[in-house]
């Protein structure tokens, strides 16, 4: 039955998909417990966002399965999670239900690009210097999230931003959860994430910051966000821009990690993905089951890497990882004393999972040719403006505007595909006649 569902090769083992499927549960369980303190900070309840991330992981990562039969797992995403939380939540004062609303949509666009093909437009005009130092940007962003979660950085009235108390409990746990993050990763041990979160929440432990839970296990309680969803208003056309971010970055996210991840299990074919429709399909559905359950946009996930190394090539693989993913709101009471750090805003628990992820998104930065100017100033502005901005948005902008000023300058206008122009106007107008 399994051969015949997931089209197994002769010699590929039942047994080698499940540990593979294991493998790459772990190497993302840290999404379990990070990305409910993003949405937490947008508002939404602990138990619920625990819920919305574990089951929107488990349908996403069965859609790629059965669509595709791909071993390549799906969750909320990183980097997209903090631009709900902050950027558009906080930043830009969006209630979270109406935030839902907005990545329901960017996931029905994606669905009609994917469908209808016009996603090469989108990846036609967009270079690949913007998508690179987007990632670097987000990864320094991220990082930048951990620093502050970790109380390994501080507010400072004379200079704004300073060294933390690094003698403090919480900074003391980040830093044990970091040093054996930073070990294992250096030694290519793919669950490096996931044990540098258990060393930082022992630490916690044992200086009393956080407290062993009465119970591990419990029945899920309380709705999921997504029954508070606001569609209609999130089709405010104030919000347009907001769904145009979010699309591009699901979208070019996706793209870079599947293709990275069927060159790494050798799935690729002439350079291209069979059934890639299929699999963009998956991840655009993914998205909008998951704002409908109650979490960020859900997109497809590079820690897939991990179990294609040891040896996954079907989708039976993800059965395995969305099943875990599936009984992972069972141990709610855990993941809500990981989540809910210690209080002050910090939660250094999860703070080395934020900086050890950013670190990986920053690697990007290698592929950009700096020595070309016009490539580099674009992304030099996409890359800086996003962490100081505290926006992904603003970066996005920052990074669009001057990859048009700078190849108008050199009189390399032609080099800029048509789109770009239309978005730097519509950028500029915006920052010149709204309030940031």
């Amino acid at each position: 039955m399994l051969a015949k569902v997931f089209g197994l090769e002769p010699g590929t083992q039942v047994r080698t998909e499940v540990v593979a499927g294991l493998t790459t549960f772990l190497t993302m369980a840290y999404i379990v417990a990070v990305n409910p303190v993003f949405l937490t900070a947008a508002g939404m309840p602990l138990e619920g966002a625990i819920l919305a991330t574990c089951w929107s992981a488990t349908l996403a990562t069965l859609l790629m399965a059965f669509l595709a039969n791909y071993p390549i797992a799906l969750a909320p995403g990183m980097g997209l999670n903090a631009f709900f939380a902050y950027g558009v939540c906080l930043g830009a004062g969006v209630p979270w239900q109406t935030a839902l609303g907005l990545v329901f949509w960017a996931g029905i666009l994606f669905l009609l690009l994917t469908v209808t093909g016009a996603r090469k437009l989108l990846v036609a005009a967009v270079p690949k210097v913007l998508r690179l130092s987007g990632a670097v940007g987000i990864g320094l962003f991220i990082a930048f999230i951990g620093f502050q979660h970790g109380g390994l950085v501080r507010a400072d009235p004379n200079t704004m931003l300073g060294l933390g108390d690094l003698t403090s409990a919480p900074a003391l746990v980040a830093l044990v959860g970091l040093a054996v993050g930073f070990g294992l990763m250096a030694a290519r041990v793919p669950t490096a994430i996931f044990w540098a979160m258990a060393a930082s929440f022992a630490a916690a432990l044992f200086l009393g910051l956080v407290h062993w839970p009465e119970a591990i296990f419990s029945w899920p309680e309380g709705p999921l966000p997504g029954f508070s969803i606001d569609l209609l208003g999130a089709l405010r056309l104030e919000y347009l821009p907001l769904i145009l971010v979010i699309l591009f970055f699901d979208l070019f996210d996706t793209l870079g990690t599947l293709l990275g991840v069927a060159y790494e299990g050798g799935f690729l074919e002439d350079g291209e993905l069979p059934r890639i429709e299929r699999a963009l399909l998956a991840d655009s559905a993914g998205s909008v089951g998951g704002a409908l359950l109650g979490t960020s946009t859900v997109t497809s996930f590079i820690e897939s890497g991990a179990g294609v190394g040891v040896g996954a090539r079907t989708g039976l693989a993800n059965l395995v990882t969305a099943g875990l993913f599936l009984v992972a709101p069972f141990a709610t009471p855990l993941v809500a004393v990981i989540g809910q750090g210690a209080g002050d805003g910090l939660n250094p628990v999860t703070a080395p999972a934020l900086i050890l992820v950013g670190a990986l998104m920053v690697r990007a930065v290698r592929e950009i040719d700096w020595r070309e100017m016009t490539e580099a100033l674009p992304a030099f502005a996409t890359a800086i403006v996003m962490p100081l901005s505290f926006s992904i948005a603003h970066g996005l902008a920052a990074g669009i505007a001057a990859y048009v000023l700078a190849k108008s300058a050199a009189g390399r206008w032609r080099e800029v595909h048509w789109l770009l122009y239309v978005l730097a106007v519509l950028f500029l107008a915006r920052y010149a006649w709204l309030p940031v």
